[in-house]
């Protein structure tokens, strides 16, 4: 399949085992998050009462590549804004979104927004690939 880039939501449904959580934890090992977004997996981690070093520990045991933001993604956001404003991207959707572009990478999310945003990559929204997964079942 190629390289992976996870969003914030798609970490998210991995630690906080909601729906969708098993397609992540199928490729999670060798994906790449942004700095961006990993930063947003932490905050939503100590929103909900954890820790960030327990939130951070449990990232790392993913095997995640953490990319970190620098000027060309800055510079790549910037640009999918005008593009993605309509669909309401925030920021770190747009920080995802030129990650995946630039690794012509597989973007793993659970935010329709950000899915029906797909532009050149391919999107997989991960609760609707365990529904269509559990029908063939």
């Amino acid at each position: 399949m190629g390289r992976i880039v996870l969003d914030a939501s798609a970490l998210l449904a991995v630690l906080l085992q909601e729906r969708g959580a098993e397609i992540v934890e199928e490729r999670v090992a060798g994906a790449a998050i942004s700095t961006v977004n990993y930063s947003e997996v932490l905050k939503k981690a100590v929103e909900k009462g954890g820790t960030l070093e327990a939130a951070a520990s449990v990232v790392r045991s993913l095997q995640l590549d953490i990319v970190p933001f620098e000027e060309w993604n800055a510079r790549e956001a910037a640009r999918l804004y005008p593009e993605t404003k309509d669909k309401g991207l925030s920021f770190a959707d747009r920080a995802c979104l030129a990650l995946a572009i630039e690794q012509k990478a597989v973007l793993y999310t659970a935010d329709r927004r950000l899915a029906e945003s797909a532009g050149p990559i391919r999107i997989v929204l991960v609760r609707h690939e365990a529904e269509r997964k559990a029908k063939k079942k």
